[in-house]
């Protein structure tokens, strides 16, 4: 068991972000789904210990983020790419990555830049290292960011929306990444592309209102919607989700159409099924 966490509560004013979470998380690939304000980004900053719940305990890589110095070898333990990564726009690529290593504790110089080359090379920067971090993309940062999540190899990699900015083929690379890391180690993902869940998750757990809706495999959030699922020629009288396909056909969840033939349910499908209204945009 790498996380474990007990009736945690955060609340920003009157609203409760977290209402009462219990959540564990062990080895391998965790993603967290859930609509705006679902309080993925609130719990993922907790475990980060850049914020501090209002309630309940954490146990996170066997140490107390409460405690003082169990919180600082937490640190030395874990990678983080937050939701908004900052990023000084002067620094070439790798001395951006290279200031954070020494914030890591990573002393030695040249253990340092080598592994700074290490996660150069993982995230595909390697010949952008010389380039400043103003003339980066979007997508570019982003993968930046993610190098320097990678330093280290921490014990626990929380990534936040980490696949936003990135095109296909950067996306595919990024599952590499991190199902690699997820063989012997522990990722949590909070993001809004189901199909990197579907891809890349061993386990799922949907957030609505500050708790846990739904928790299992990806396998089992779309079997959720066994039945549920539509195809039809025409589009329904009166359903709200449903969505007109690339081959012309009308995809309906929930009662059937008329006229309309069931389809295999997909991951997407049971999230949307679970949260109604209020998956759309998200999904």
């Amino acid at each position: 068991m790498t996380i474990h966490v007990k009736g945690l509560t955060k609340r920003f004013g009157r609203k409760h972000v977290l209402n009462g979470l219990d959540l564990t998380v062990t080895p391998g690939v965790t993603g967290l789904l859930g609509p705006n304000g679902a309080g993925k980004t609130t719990l993922l900053r907790c475990l980060a210990t850049t914020l501090a719940p209002d309630g309940g305990s954490m146990d996170v890589l066997g140490l107390n983020p409460a405690d003082r110095v169990q919180r600082t070898e937490l640190r030395r333990r874990l990678g983080y790419l937050p939701q908004d990564p900052g990023h000084y726009p002067h620094f070439t690529a790798f001395d951006l990555v290279d200031y954070v290593a020494i914030l890591k504790e990573i002393t030695d110089r040249r253990e340092r830049h080598a592994e700074v080359r290490r996660v150069l090379a993982e995230v595909d920067l390697s010949e952008q290292a010389k380039v400043r971090v103003r003339r980066l993309s979007g997508g570019m940062r982003q993968r930046l960011a993610l190098a320097q999540a990678l330093l280290g190899r921490p014990d626990l990699l929380i990534l936040d929306e980490p696949t936003v900015g990135l095109d296909p083929e950067q996306r595919m690379r990024f599952r590499a990444v991190v199902s690699k890391v997820g063989e012997s180690r522990t990722v949590l993902l909070s993001t809004h592309q189901t199909e990197d869940v579907a891809a890349l998750c061993e386990r799922v757990v949907v957030m609505d209102g500050g708790s846990a809706v739904f928790d299992g495999t990806p396998g089992g959030l779309a079997a959720t919607a066994a039945g549920r699922v539509w195809l039809s020629e025409d589009p329904p009288d009166a359903a709200r989700l449903f969505w007109r396909t690339a081959d012309g056909r009308y995809r309906t969840l929930g009662e059937r159409p008329a006229g309309g033939g069931a389809a295999e349910p997909g991951v997407e499908d049971g999230y949307l099924l679970l949260l109604g209204d209020r998956a759309r945009v998200a999904a």
